[in-house]
C-alpha cells in the first residue's frame, strides 16, 4: 500500500473526515473538518469520494514524504507549498513523484489548512470515521514526526482543473448568525439586546472543541443557580459562568451544563469560523 511519511508533523495536524455523527446518544462526539468546504474542495480536486479522510492543520502546515507517487491537493488557508523545495500551486492537483518531499507551508491568511491524497487516508476507522477526536481520544493520534499514513487506492473520480472551484476567503471579521435558544431566558432582556451591538474578539484559547471569545460585555443572567447537563449540538453558543460566549465546533462535548443562549447554523459561518484567528472581531447577528 502507498504512503505518505510525516516528516514535520506541524503545531497540530490531524486526520479528519465527515466525522461520527449519530453517535451522541452514546457520549461520543461528532467530530470531523472544520472547514467543511475547503475539506470537500481538497477530496474534489484529486478525484475523491466525498468523505476520503485527508489532513487538517493548524497556523503552521505539515511536510510529508510521499513513498510512491502521488497527487494531492492543499486547500483552506492559503499558504505556500513546494515540492523537493519548488513552488507549485496551491488549491489546485500537485503530483508528487515518488521519495518526493511536500511542504505545505504557514497561513498567510486564515488558521486551517486540508491536505488531500488521491486515494484518501487509509487509517483505520473508528465507528465507521477516520476523524481524529481531541475531546474523545477517538480516532488516530495527532500527527507526530515518523508516522507512516497508508493512502487508499485511486478511485474512479477523475482529477478536475485547477480552477474547477473557488473557496471565500479568511475571515477578517467572523459574523456569526444566531438563532436564539433554547435558554434565552436565563439572560436578562437588556444582556440580550446588547448582544447584537457588541463586538467580542476571538480568544487564543479557541479549539477544536469551541471558539472561545474576550473583549465584549459579559452576558448578565436573569436567574441563579446551574442547569443539569442537556444536550449540546454543533453551533451551540454556551455562556460560561464568565458571560463570555463559547461557540461549539466539531469536537464539542455531547452534554453540558451552562445554557445555551442560541446556535449557529451548520455552513458557510461555521466554516469561517474554523479560519478565524486569535484576535479577529466577532460579532453575533439575527439568523434570518
Amino acid at each position: 500500500m502507498a504512503e505518505l511519511l510525516v516528516v514535520r508533523a506541524g503545531a497540530l495536524t490531524t486526520v479528519q473526515d465527515r466525522g461520527r455523527p449519530g453517535y451522541a446518544h452514546l457520549g461520543v462526539p461528532r467530530s470531523g473538518a472544520l472547514d467543511t468546504a475547503a475539506y470537500a474542495l481538497a477530496n474534489r480536486l484529486v478525484g475523491n469520494p466525498p468523505g476520503a479522510a485527508a489532513l487538517e492543520t493548524t497556523l503552521d502546515g505539515v511536510s510529508l514524504r510521499a513513498r510512491a507517487a502521488a497527487v494531492v491537493a492543499v486547500t483552506g488557508a492559503p499558504c505556500p507549498v513546494r515540492v523537493c523545495g519548488r513552488p507549485v500551486a496551491w488549491g489546485a492537483p500537485v503530483r508528487l513523484p515518488a521519495g518526493a518531499e511536500l511542504e505545505v507551508g504557514r497561513a498567510e491568511s486564515g488558521l486551517r489548512g486540508y491536505v488531500a491524497v488521491r486515494g484518501g487516508l487509509a487509517v483505520p476507522p473508528v465507528l465507521g470515521s477516520r476523524s481524529t477526536d481531541l475531546l474523545s481520544g477517538l480516532g488516530p493520534p495527532v500527527l507526530s514526526a515518523g508516522t507512516a499514513l497508508p493512502v487508499g487506492p485511486a478511485g474512479p473520480g477523475p482529477v478536475p482543473a485547477a480552477d474547477a472551484y473557488g473557496l471565500p476567503a479568511a475571515p477578517s471579521e467572523l459574523l456569526l448568525p444566531l438563532r436564539l435558544g433554547p435558554r434565552e431566558d436565563w439572560f436578562t432582556a437588556a444582556s440580550l439586546a446588547g448582544l447584537w451591538r457588541s463586538a467580542f474578539r476571538v480568544s487564543s484559547r479557541s479549539n477544536r472543541i469551541g471558539l472561545r471569545t474576550e473583549g465584549g460585555p459579559a452576558l448578565v443572567r436573569a436567574r441563579a443557580g446551574e442547569l443539569p447537563s442537556e444536550g449540546m449540538v454543533l453551533g451551540a453558543v454556551q455562556v460560561p459562568p464568565d458571560g463570555l460566549p463559547v461557540v461549539f465546533l466539531a469536537d464539542h462535548p455531547v452534554t453540558g451544563g451552562y445554557p445555551v443562549v442560541g446556535v449557529v447554523p451548520a455552513g458557510p459561518a461555521l466554516d469561517a469560523a474554523a479560519q478565524a484567528r486569535p484576535g479577529i472581531t466577532v460579532r453575533f447577528v439575527r439568523a434570518r
